[in-house]
């Protein structure tokens, strides 16, 4: 190779360097130019001043309205119906008779043991007097003994089974439908009619396992039934001693005046379950939340920029978010425009 044509190619070997070279510090002089550019630029967010404020934490469970007291009516003995002293969807009061069953044939039995213990105490009674004169055996009286106890044993049998001819109600309450008619032949398997006791109901409803130690007996709590806009209030008087495998919840009933006999037992019922009430709450809204890996953050405003905090979150209500730990009363949330924030980002907030 010449000595001219190695000169040539040295020369086009620098003249490339040197245009790659410049090429490479003009493309960094743009980068940094654009991160510089991007450094001094503001985010404009929304944002507000979160204070403390009352807050009461609840839960929104289901339940059911049941009657106070309910009984299905039966009789106790098998018999004709001769009366029937009540009226379908009446009122009855407690001791009132309602049913009365043919009772002839027990009355004719109490007749015939009452003239069987006349004769077996007159046996007794002159049975007595001949063994205070050694006339007759101890045996002997012991029998005559033995006959006039069972004959008032036998009276007190079918006094106790005419008792049960006559059916009363066991508390006051409201009559159903019945089932029977006058001369109807009923056995103690015959439903005739169902009492409730409707001047109060029961709440039926179960909370959840997590929030187990938050039910106390004597609590109040709050419910609504559907086409009543009125709401009512019952107070926790029984708790299931154990949780429900089967669904990890724990069962409570309440009890509610029902005076206007608006709640119909058998409904269901919108239960409002108290959990805590908290003097100052800090709230923010929902949407000011994140959610992470390890739990949910937000952003607050500190010297301009933006700052990313790790909080711990409770309650909540349709719009606001109950936050423990993370933030303080006074603090700026940064509530929307947030997604794209990273922490230490410049923000221009605007308070609302």
């Amino acid at each position: 190779m010449s000595k001219r044509v190695a000169i040539v190619l040295i020369t086009l070997v620098l003249i490339i360097g040197a245009l790659v070279g410049y090429r490479i510090m003009v493309n960094k002089e743009k980068s940094t130019e654009g991160k510089s550019g991007a450094g001094t630029s503001e985010s404009k967010v929304y944002g507000m001043i979160v204070h403390g404020k009352p807050f009461s934490d609840f839960l929104s469970l289901t339940g059911a309205i049941e009657p106070n007291e309910v009984v299905s009516l039966r009789s106790e003995i098998s018999g004709i119906a001769e009366e029937l002293n009540f009226s379908e969807g009446g009122q009855v009061a407690d001791g009132q008779v309602l049913v009365r069953i043919n009772d002839g044939e027990l009355r004719a039995q109490l007749a015939q043991a009452k003239t069987q213990n006349i004769l077996s105490a007159e046996n007794e009674r002159r049975a007595k007097l001949l063994l205070e004169k050694e006339a007759i055996s101890q045996e002997e009286y012991d029998v005559a003994s033995a006959v006039y106890r069972t004959s008032q044993s036998q009276m007190q049998l079918i006094d106790a089974q005419l008792r049960k001819s006559v059916i009363r109600a066991p508390f006051s309450g409201t009559i159903g439908l019945r089932n029977i008619s006058k001369g109807s032949y009923i056995t103690p398997t015959t439903d005739i009619a169902q009492l409730v006791n409707l001047s109060k109901v029961k709440l039926q409803f179960s909370v959840p396992e997590k929030y187990a130690n938050k039910v106390k007996i004597g609590s109040l709590v709050r419910f609504t039934v559907q086409e009543i806009r009125e709401e009512f209030t019952a107070r926790v008087y029984a708790i299931e001693p154990i949780v429900e495998s089967a669904t990890r919840t724990l069962s409570v009933r309440a009890l509610a005046d029902n005076g206007s006999s608006k709640l119909i037992p058998g409904t269901f019922a919108n239960v409002i379950f108290p959990l805590e009430t908290i003097e100052n709450g800090l709230l923010v809204p929902a949407e000011a939340l994140i959610p992470i890996q390890n739990g949910k953050k937000i952003f607050v405003k500190k010297n301009g920029k933006a700052a990313e905090v790790l909080v711990e979150t409770g309650g909540r209500t349709d719009a606001e978010v109950l936050i423990l730990k993370g933030i303080q009363d006074g603090d700026t949330i940064l509530t929307s425009g947030v997604m794209s924030l990273r922490d230490g980002s410049p923000v221009s907030v605007t308070l609302r």
